[in-house]
């Protein structure tokens, strides 16, 4: 599988709450080459829940998206791959399976990135789904999940001997969530460990960081979480790094808004009234912005389209004022 990422070398994470058809589809648009959907619940799947059923959709101008997977049942985990595989046809890019979510309600079923202290079951989740489906099956998982007990090298190792056709390694422990730094050479320790690809993840935050890890690691491909969050604009920069060019001028505060609008828009024409959604959204979009303390109860309250509308336009005509009071005072 040597393979798996030509022309897929800069990848948009799979976020819950975030990485939806609406957040994907300006993200593509904006230089990611393949986007995940949001981790999907093998066992909502196995009751037809149709609301998990609902995170397999394709997003606006999406030909392929790679699927991640959740639970701790082999055989449950297996036979909704092959369901997903016979779902989605060629619109599936290979199944990912997810080992590194450290969210509490995730590891206290035993999913997510409490598998990392079984590898045992982890290994016999990955054996079961390469064995149910045709397609690429890959792992994503963490440095280790307690702090200071690196296993992601030897962990990697034994995803590859069950099957994983390649590894996404995120450079923190489970235990340390979110916080600190992501250690790279983790990632590189990774890369040395396997023969198959290996994914980078963690720290992503411009095209400059998408060049060093690069340099760093020997990663295969670059994975974007949390620096896109209102920020679709950061595929644009990587790219433009990794094929040597200038960085993109940053969005002007009025492409922000209008970003901010349209990732409503969008929502709102899939979700309807899951369009409280955009909440989280909208505040990322505006962070730094002029009147965008301000606003953000504001944010809170909206339920509509015509309501997140308003607030942009508020938004608009602040940084018109601000703008315009700056030059008068040059």
């Amino acid at each position: 599988m040597d393979g798996l990422f030509d022309g897929c070398k800069v990848l948009l994470a799979p976020m819950a709450g975030v990485s939806d058809v609406a957040f994907r589809a300006l993200c593509l648009e904006q230089g990611a080459d393949l986007g995940y959907t949001e981790m999907v619940s093998a066992k909502g799947l196995s009751y037809a829940n149709e609301k998990t059923r609902h995170l397999l959709a394709l997003a606006e101008g999406e030909r392929r998206v790679a699927v991640q997977l959740f639970g701790h049942e082999p055989d449950v985990m297996a036979a909704q791959a092959a369901w997903v595989e016979d779902e989605m046809g060629c619109a599936l890019a290979y199944v990912d399976i997810n080992m590194g979510c450290p969210a509490r309600k995730i590891v206290s079923r035993g999913d997510g990135s409490a598998l990392m202290k079984d590898p045992g079951l982890a290994s016999a989740i990955v054996g079961a789904v390469a064995g149910a489906v045709e397609h690429p099956v890959t792992v994503k998982f963490r440095r280790g999940w307690a702090e200071g007990d690196e296993c992601a090298p030897e962990f990697a190792r034994r995803m590859e001997a069950a099957g994983a056709a390649a590894v996404t390694v995120h450079g923190r422990y489970a235990q340390q969530l979110y916080c600190g730094r992501a250690d790279w050479g983790t990632i590189a320790r990774v890369k040395q460990a396997v023969a198959v690809p290996v994914v980078g993840n963690g720290d992503v935050r411009c095209g400059a960081d998408a060049v060093r890890m690069g340099e760093q690691t020997g990663c295969d491909a670059v994975m974007v979480a949390r620096a896109a969050e209102g920020n679709p604009w950061v595929f644009a920069s990587v790219q433009a790094a990794l094929a040597g060019r200038p960085d993109p001028a940053p969005p002007t505060v009025a492409e922000r808004i209008a970003m901010a609008r349209r990732h409503a828009r969008l929502l709102s024409e899939r979700e309807g009234r899951n369009i409280v959604r955009m909440r989280k959204h909208a505040a990322w979009y505006l962070t730094g912005l002029p009147g965008a303390a301000a606003a953000r109860g504001r944010i809170n309250g909206c339920m509509t389209l015509a309501d997140f509308d308003a607030v942009f336009d508020e938004l608009l005509e602040v940084a018109d004022a601000h703008g315009a009071t700056a030059a008068e005072r040059r």
